[in-house]
């Protein structure tokens, strides 16, 4: 194989690779909802993200890339998301007065300041961010 073959072959590769890892890191951001860690930033008065999240739910993917970017920079490094299982934790939903997957909560000041349902743009959800920092 010649050389700039080969060059081509192994950036795509790469760049495959880079991709593929950015898809299951957004896809694994968030940590698993429960109430004691919840309490607890509120009662620090953190902003928080809840994020009500289905594994089939094809809004919600469409979600956590944005998601997992915009929680990258640092205006809102500060927020600590929350996944809630929309399947698995049907009293933390029903909690929280949710009826849809891909509903987003933002928390500040131990209040809720914000939420949105099935909001797929990059603008949308920064303008939620914002409101819990």
């Amino acid at each position: 194989m010649s050389k700039p073959i080969f060059k081509f072959f192994r950036f795509a590769l790469l760049l495959c690779a880079f991709v593929a890892g950015s898809a299951i890191a957004a896809a694994q951001f968030g940590k698993p909802f429960d109430q004691a860690t919840f309490d607890a930033l509120q009662r620090g008065g953190k902003p928080t993200l809840v994020m009500i999240h289905a594994d089939w739910c094809p809004t919600c993917k469409a979600q956590d890339p944005l998601l997992f970017d915009l929680l990258k920079q640092p205006q809102n490094a500060v927020i600590t998301p929350l996944r809630v299982d929309f399947d698995k934790q049907k009293n933390i939903v029903r909690a929280f007065k949710v009826t849809m997957q891909s509903t987003l909560i933002v928390f500040k000041g131990g209040k809720e300041v914000g939420r949105s349902t099935g909001d797929t743009s990059r603008a949308g959800i920064a303008a939620l961010l914002k409101k819990a920092v």
